[in-house]
């Protein structure tokens, strides 16, 4: 019982420190030319500004715990980090039923557009904010870097761009003039978008002139970057947090 006791006493610190984040989470919604979406964000008591950071799910939608560990990462590094939920309820509904990945791309491409507005909404909400200091950066993770590599292209509103197993969606046929300064994250074992895309990415990113890298984590899957607590996760978190602080200066 003794033993019971100390190990529930070394956990409750733990336990609280959990709460704590929890509670800190703030939630708003901010109105779009798409109508209304969902942001939370991460409190951090800072008085000076901060480069806000856009975060964009993939297509199951922020339920993974691991989206805290990356706001709370971004925070840690100096930035002002907020979840944006561009797909809405009845987008999670509708992805979750579809049978094949045909009906699921079909749908994206119908619902592209509204979901690049939305986002590009967000980008203007958060760039006139008085308690923000630098342009918008935006993190996209597998469907939401296909939203953010669309709702990037030739803008002058958002300072940098981290894609994370993702590029342009499926037949993307806009003409692209210029990106952000860009940072690629890649599973080098993804098999739903195989690092030839990123590499592919890259080299296009390259050709526009503008800073670009591509990190592949070798042997990772496609949803490395969501796995809560793991060693490449968290470097690649970090790593994501550094490129977005760095371009943030500029």
């Amino acid at each position: 019982m003794h033993v019971i006791r100390v190990a529930i006493l070394a956990l409750l610190p733990w336990l609280l420190s959990g709460n704590a984040q929890a509670a800190v989470r703030q939630q708003f919604t901010v109105q779009t030319p798409s109508g209304a979406i969902l942001v939370e964000s991460f409190a951090t008591g800072a008085s000076e500004p901060r480069p806000p950071v856009i975060i964009l799910s993939g297509s199951k939608g922020f339920g993974s715990s691991a989206y805290d560990e990356i706001g709370q990462t971004l925070s840690a590094t100096g930035l002002d980090a907020y979840l944006v939920h561009v797909l809405s309820a009845a987008d999670l509904d509708a992805i979750t039923r579809f049978a094949s990945a045909r009906a699921r791309i079909g749908y994206y491409e119908k619902r592209l557009s509204d979901w690049t507005a939305a986002v590009q909404g967000a980008v203007s909400y958060l760039n006139a904010r008085p308690h923000h200091g630098g342009k918008v950066g935006m993190l996209g993770i597998s469907l939401g870097a296909q939203i953010a590599a669309a709702a990037a292209v030739n803008s002058v509103d958002i300072g940098a761009l981290v894609l994370v197993d993702g590029g342009f969606p499926n037949g993307y046929s806009q003409p692209i003039r210029s990106l952000p300064p860009l940072q690629l994250i890649w599973g080098g074992g993804d098999l739903v978008f195989p690092p030839s895309v990123g590499r592919e990415l890259h080299r296009m990113a390259q050709g526009l002139g503008g800073p670009a890298s591509l990190d592949v984590y070798e042997g990772e899957p496609h949803d490395f970057f969501l796995k809560s607590g793991t060693r490449q996760a968290h470097a690649a978190h970090q790593s994501a947090a550094d490129f977005l602080v760095s371009q943030s200066s500029r």
